[in-house]
């Protein structure tokens, strides 16, 4: 059984080794001895028996990893009480799948093979049909023995809450049967011949079909996994199918949901290591892979988001010949860091602060994961501080200050920007007026601010014949500590009188003291950041058993540094 999974060779009397499936490893540490009947990795700790191994590589629970090695020994396994409902349901879903197929001849066979779907495919594929009427299903299941219940608790049957009548779930539609990565038969997803509505119905929840934890066509893809190839996400199940009748067989699809943390950890476990999100070009298909890309999808994968360069969704585009489309399809494309920030800038602009705001927060929780070994989430605060212009560590300390991040002003937006803006000229207008007021009458009044700070200010400022009247409005907002500062880098001897001086000569001293404060903290803080990044960059080329305490100092300096911000949080 392991050997399906791991290439073993002999290593010594009772003893074969390989390379570890549980984690990555260029020479070999995982071990299994034959006479006792365990497994051991020397690299990543993990270790066990075989029903251990099955549980982890098939992510299955202990009975069920039972039951699979049970199966393939040809031992019959009773269940104990409580087991056995899933196994019912896998049974029940069957004699539907016999009802169904027995139906498919005529209007849905037709309109399968419309769609380019040979013979082969549909029989491949288990397609078939649910006739019209309201209990078709239900009468062959009274035939068979089968209770009410057991349909009811299949999905496969309706009950109505006020009269108590039970009908078929499934009519007039073409049924795809819905099979989990172990290949057993766990619900079904039904589409309508015409334009009613819903076009697709799934199976509702049960206790074996959870959808948040299913992906149509797994059970033929993952076979497409031992080899390193990528799994291709599409959105339904046409797309699914005729891909693999295309020799696209990597190709699975969620049930309508976006891809889930549960996703992400089967699909780890099965050795997946790269995803590509393939969707529709409209809005619904953006949106579908803005979902898709799941922040623990892209701290574990290489993900890459693309789109047939038709417009098709990927049946179609088959389905008209273009071949050349799909593949060009899959050889391109953006990976996931690269397509968020893009998605990001597309929709909101840079042009204006409120734009650099919004594709800032839209990108706050990939960024925010500072796990060293996440390359994604570091690529992606590279690349905004990049396209936004910002300061690296100014964009660290707003990622870890979570009251900056509830109030992002533009303010804050001045102060991480790397190059002298429209805003910046604001700002320093601004420091002009608040060194002699007067000036206000310059300005004819229609200057359209862009820092929502300045034009509140200029506001405030009409009529105002010092720069303590402009203070006094602002007296414990938020805008008090830019005006202060202002005033500090703007006085001027030869143009403050020494009455003004002393006004704010003691808010003024307090500033400075702070912002020397400030600054050797922020010094000591680029010290350890730096420290960080040397660390990170060595980790991934070190041995193993250097890894986990270079990992361990990168965590103690992390903690570090956010005892620092939180010392000068507290301080100011």
């Amino acid at each position: 059984m392991i050997g399906e999974h791991v290439r073993l060779t002999p290593a010594g009397k009772g003893r074969l080794k390989g390379l570890c499936p549980f984690h990555k490893e260029k020479s070999p540490s995982f071990q299994v001895d034959t006479e006792q009947g365990y497994y051991y990795c020397f690299g990543c700790k993990a270790g066990g028996d075989i029903f251990s191994f099955v549980q982890r590589t098939e992510n299955l629970s202990f009975g069920d990893a039972m039951r699979k090695l049970a199966e393939q020994a040809g031992i019959q396994v009773e269940a104990k009480y409580g087991e056995k409902s899933s196994r019912d349901l896998y049974d029940v879903n069957a004699f539907a799948l016999e009802y169904f197929r027995e139906h498919l001849p005529g209007v849905a066979l037709e309109y399968l093979r419309r769609r380019g779907l040979t013979d082969e495919t549909i029989a491949a594929f288990e397609l078939g049909y649910a006739p019209d009427g309201w209990d078709g299903l239900l009468k062959r299941a009274r035939t068979k023995g089968l209770s009410e219940r057991q349909l009811l608790e299949a999905g496969l049957l309706i009950e109505n809450p006020e009269s108590g009548r039970v009908y078929d779930r499934f009519r007039g539609r073409v049924m795809f049967p819905i099979r989990d990565h172990l290949g057993r038969l766990v619900g079904y997803g039904g589409r309508v011949l015409d334009d009613t509505k819903p076009k697709y119905l799934n199976t509702p929840e049960t206790e074996a079909f959870r959808k948040g934890e299913l992906l149509y066509g797994l059970d033929k893809a993952r076979t497409h996994l031992k080899g390193g190839s990528e799994l291709v996400v599409v959105e339904g199940y046409m797309d699914v199918i005729t891909m693999h009748q295309h020799g696209f067989t990597g190709a699975v699809a969620s049930l309508g949901t976006a891809l889930t943390a549960e996703h992400a950890t089967l699909l780890e476990r099965l050795g997946a290591q790269k995803l590509t999100l393939m969707f529709d070009q409209d809005e619904a298909g953006l949106k579908a892979t803005l979902s898709g890309l799941d922040q623990v999808l892209g701290a574990k994968f290489r993900v890459r988001a693309t789109s047939v360069p038709s417009g098709k969704d990927p049946a179609d585009a088959l389905l008209a010949g273009d071949i050349v489309g799909i593949r060009q399809a899959l050889t391109s494309g953006l990976d996931e860091v690269h397509y968020r920030v893009q998605a990001a800038v597309e929709a909101h602009g840079l042009s204006t602060s409120e734009g650099k705001r919004r594709v800032l927060m839209q990108l706050l929780p990939r960024m925010q994961n500072l796990d060293p070994l996440d390359e994604g989430a570091e690529q992606m605060r590279t690349i905004a501080c990049e396209q936004l212009g910002i300061k690296p560590e100014a964009l660290m300390e707003w990622i870890a200050s979570k009251a900056k991040r509830r109030q992002l002003t533009d303010t804050h937006l001045a102060g991480m920007s790397t190059h002298r803006t429209e805003e910046d000229r604001e700002l320093a207008l601004l420091r002009q007026l608040l060194v002699d007021p007067s000036l206000l009458a310059k300005l004819d009044g229609s200057t359209p601010w862009r820092n929502e700070s300045v034009r509140k200010v200029m506001l405030a400022a009409q009529g105002a014949h010092s720069p303590d009247a402009i203070l006094d409005v602002f007296r414990g907002q938020p805008e008090e500590q830019l005006l202060i500062r202002l005033m500090f880098e703007g006085r001027d001897a030869g143009t403050i009188g020494r009455a003004n001086s002393q006004q704010y000569e003691q808010n003024v001293n307090a500033y400075a003291a702070a912002a020397v404060d400030d600054i050797q903290v922020s010094m000591s803080i680029d010290s350890m950041r730096a420290e960080v990044d040397l660390l990170k960059k060595q980790v991934m080329a070190a041995p193993p058993a250097e890894q986990l305490s270079m990992l361990k100092q990168i965590q103690e300096l992390q903690r570090a540094i956010e005892a620092e911000k939180r010392a000068r949080r507290s301080s100011a």
